[in-house]
């Protein structure tokens, strides 16, 4: 299982106090709001920095990380990673999974025939989209919804599906 997940990217500096510009990659922007500490990664380095201050802008986050206090040294983050460990990880709820745990999953179907790897789950208004790569590299694409994933075990690596009719395959 993951231990860290990753919840944006630095894009750019911000104003003239090393504000940072961050596309979030969460599912919830608002959990910036509670961070406290954040691992960044930047070109193979990780480092740990406490959390100054946060605001939003529009569709992104403007961050603060203490000790960084000008543009330049804010530059030097640009397309760094933002993590955080799976204990500050936002709580889940009852059949809610963290993405990175399911991703490299056995799909099967009822009968345990495998359709593939889960490659990737794609979020949507309505109900996410589980990607199912199949062994000649053809993405399927599964509603993530009661009638169609029927267990998920993401200890065991394991999805298994009811294939409705109407899915192309």
């Amino acid at each position: 299982m993951t231990e860290d997940f990753r919840i944006g990217v630095i894009l750019r500096p911000h104003g003239v106090k090393g504000e940072m510009k961050v596309h979030p990659t969460t599912g919830d922007p608002e959990r910036f709001r509670k961070l406290k500490e954040v691992q960044v990664r930047t070109k193979g380095k990780e480092e740990s920095y406490s959390v100054a201050s946060v605001r939003f802008f529009k569709d992104q986050v403007l961050l603060k990380l203490e000790g960084i206090n000008s543009p330049e040294e804010a530059d030097a983050f640009r397309k760094s990673e933002l993590f955080v460990s799976r204990d500050q990880a936002i709580p889940l709820g009852e059949n809610e999974y963290y993405v990175p745990d399911l991703l490299g999953s056995t799909v099967s179907d009822e009968e345990d025939r495998v359709i593939g790897t889960l490659s990737d789950v794609l979020t949507g208004s309505a109900n996410d989209v589980y990607v199912v790569t199949d062994g000649n590299g053809k993405e399927i694409l599964l509603p993530a919804i009661r009638e169609c994933i029927l267990s998920v075990d993401p200890e065991n690596k394991k999805v298994r599906v009811h294939l409705m009719k109407g899915l192309p395959l």
